[in-house]
């Protein structure tokens, strides 16, 4: 990250911001892949945020300046004539097109961003950028926008000129969870309830150290398979599918696979919301070692590494479960522990897949320090 004090809004751009806000990363504690399948997720925000600071500006071009890229300059752009360059900037560019294609009078601006999170750790770095983003325009151009047109304009963005085919998860947590109760959302309807985790329980995050990408070609295939299962089955999404009708009727592989892995996600994802009610962490737990089992052999979407991780955590006598989370094929794990233990499980688990993957893990919760953005 570049020196702070030589790169402070004023300093960037020589005057002061006018509206600062910040949005949440998100840990999925269950439900991998149902939200654009129209079905159930529980997520939880991080306490890493992401921050944007921005001052409006005569005239249509937009200054972007980002912490967590080695730049010396901003990178420009003109608002109304945004165009995809595979680079970050395009989330900053998909919010502004999103907006104004909703009718929101964004015109040019300064920003800078500053993020506590980790690029390609799985806890939706890019959907706390759209947010934070859509939050700041909002304030700087004194604009209406509640949470949930805020998640839609985000999910716009990212799904538009970004390109990545992910669904309404990710912008709903960094819009509406917070980082002390899981948000049980049903991504058809967009109703959710917020739940805290069980009293004795508490979470830990650790990076596997093996990046993922979300725009890459395995993610946008599973989601084709997906489609063409729904299709088969005769149903608007998989959604509509419950576990008895799936085991009656034969899909030929690896569509059958696919379509067990979501249509039994969603039944735990709703058994987990029981779980929580009842504040039961160890059928929580439970729930989380048969996902993670179902997105390595049905999803197909973890990866060595990764299930060496989650298998260390679930040694451990401390632990309720673990489970990948996130879209997959690298990324960080979740793991549930018995409260008051997240630190020292989290070093022994951390030192465990170290000496056995030869891979460099990072504790993302419990954090070690606070970090600036506090």
């Amino acid at each position: 990250m570049s020196d702070l004090a030589t790169t402070g809004f004023e300093h960037l751009f020589g005057r002061p911001p006018q509206a600062a806000r910040a949005a949440p990363g998100r840990v999925n504690l269950i439900g991998e892949h149902t939200d654009y399948n129209d079905g159930f997720v529980l997520p939880i925000a991080t306490p890493q945020h992401t921050r944007v600071e921005v001052a409006p500006s005569d005239g249509d071009v937009a200054r972007v300046w980002s912490a967590s890229v080695a730049a010396d300059r901003p990178i420009e752009y003109r608002v109304g004539g945004e165009r995809r360059r595979g680079e970050w900037i395009d989330y900053v560019q998909g919010v502004t097109a999103a907006m104004r294609a909703r009718g929101f009078a964004v015109r040019g601006f300064d920003a800078r961003i500053e993020s506590e999170l980790p690029l390609g750790a799985g806890l939706s770095s890019s959907a706390s950028l759209e947010i934070a983003m859509v939050r700041a325009l909002a304030a700087a151009f004194e604009l209406t926008i509640d949470p949930i047109e805020g998640a839609r304009i985000g999910h716009d963005a990212e799904t538009g000129l970004v390109g990545a085919p992910v669904g309404m998860m990710d912008q709903m947590a960094a819009s509406l969870a917070t980082p002390d109760a899981a948000l049980f959302l049903d991504t058809r309807s967009l109703a959710f309830e917020q739940l805290p985790l069980p009293s004795a329980a508490e979470m830990v995050v650790i990076d596997s150290g093996i990046a993922h990408h979300h725009a890459s070609g395995e993610y946008r295939v599973r989601r084709e398979e997906c489609a063409e299962s729904a299709r088969q089955l005769g149903v608007a999404a998989l959604r509509d599918v419950t576990v008895e009708r799936l085991r009656a009727v034969s899909l030929p592989a690896p569509l059958d696979a696919r379509a067990r892995h979501v249509v039994t996600e969603n039944a735990r994802v709703v058994a987990a919301r029981d779980a929580l009610v009842r504040g039961d962490a160890p059928a929580f737990g439970a729930l989380m070692n048969e996902s993670h089992r179902s997105m390595r052999d049905d999803f197909q979407v973890s990866t060595p590494d990764v299930d060496a991780l989650v298998a260390i955590a679930q040694q451990q006598p401390e632990v309720f479960g673990a489970r990948m989370t996130g879209g997959g094929f690298g990324g960080s794990v979740v793991v549930l522990v018995a409260r008051g233990e997240a630190r020292t499980v989290a070093a022994s688990i951390a030192t465990c897949y170290r000496r056995e993957r030869r891979c460099e893990p990072a504790i993302l919760i419990p954090q070690r320090l606070r970090g600036p953005l506090d």
